[in-house]
């Protein structure tokens, strides 16, 4: 029994009875390698209430710089969603097996680095051994460990802890945004009664947006002003804690000499903060004046320029 893992924090033992709680025969290990095969994943198996798979790489693990001179083999957590409510862990004690049909009985591998076992969540749901044997000792007809191009895995999983980290973040930002121009045409502006006027919803980076327009101005602005803003329009539809990053320009056209009014901002949109914007936009008088070109015919044109760069969310399960 040789070149199989001899690093610190792994012990290697034989055991005649197979293991306790899941086998699987793989066949055909050939073809594997012949149609580029570079992992196997098993169905899942239950232990210790969790759902379980093995994962194989017949070539060793690519992902790990380990392809070509050993097998990689690994327990993987296989629904990361049974980690509920988020943010719970789960310390794990496991043996994996390889069966040698020469002698009837089991190669077992167990991580012996830590008292507690490894530690499963939703952001690590696979541990293993990178290096499980060598490339010459698997295929080796002498170890019998693949025996008519066939060999024989399992695993022994032992739940020791499960506990709660708290919550938990996670930030993903846009490699290459798109900005999204939405632009709003408003008749008999002078007409408009209502204190706060809102644009028709418009998709940005899979959430709906509105304008919001308040004729006679808002808090500082009010009676003086036009007051602008961008808003989330559904922010109810966001997880808890869940926060959108934009920058946006809003824009009054100029309808006759082409000199746009504008404001530009960046802002963290979430369910509590859903609106971003200016009391004091542009002053009525500037406004309304008729040489300005922002109210034409009692018609004004109000663009919004939006681009999401990211988003944070709490309570992920990758």
């Amino acid at each position: 029994m040789t070149d199989f893992y001899k690093e610190d924090g792994v012990s290697t033992s034989i055991s005649e009875t197979p293991p306790t709680h899941y086998t699987i025969k793989i066949q055909s290990l050939s073809l594997l390698k012949k149609n580029n095969i570079e992992k196997c994943t098993s169905p899942y198996f239950e232990a210790g209430g969790y759902k379980w798979k093995l994962v194989f790489h017949p070539n060793g693990n690519k992902s790990k710089n380990k392809a070509g001179k050993h097998v990689s083999v690994y327990l993987m957590m296989a629904d990361a969603t049974s980690l509920a409510p988020a943010g719970w862990e789960v310390h794990v004690g496991f043996r994996l097996f390889l069966l040698d049909h020469n002698n009837d009985n089991y190669l077992v591998l167990q991580d012996t680095s830590t008292g507690k076992g490894r530690r499963f969540h939703a952001m690590k749901v696979e541990w293993g051994f990178d290096r499980f044997m060598s490339q010459e000792a698997f295929n080796n007809p002498e170890n019998g460990y693949v025996v008519d191009d066939t060999c024989v895995l399992g695993a022994e999983v032992y739940v020791r802890q499960e506990k709660f980290r708290g919550r938990q973040d996670c930030l993903s930002m846009v490699k290459d945004p798109i900005s999204y121009k939405h632009t709003w045409k408003i008749d008999k502006f002078s007409a408009l009664t209502a204190d706060c006027v809102d644009s028709k919803t418009f998709m940005v980076a899979e959430h709906k947006w509105k304008i919001q327009v308040y004729p006679k101005g808002k808090g500082s602005g009010t009676g003086n002003h036009l007051s602008l803003y961008l808003s989330l329009a559904e922010p109810t539809s966001l997880s808890q804690g869940s926060q959108i990053y934009a920058d946006f320009t809003m824009r009054i056209l100029d309808q006759v000499n082409a000199q746009n009014y504008l404001g530009k901002a960046n802002y963290w949109f979430s369910g509590s903060q859903t609106v971003c914007g200016w009391p004091r936009f542009i002053s009525l008088g500037y406004f309304s004046l008729p040489g300005a070109g922002f109210l034409v015919r009692d018609t004004c044109v109000i663009e919004a320029e939006v681009t999401v760069h990211g988003a944070t969310t709490n309570n992920i399960m990758l």
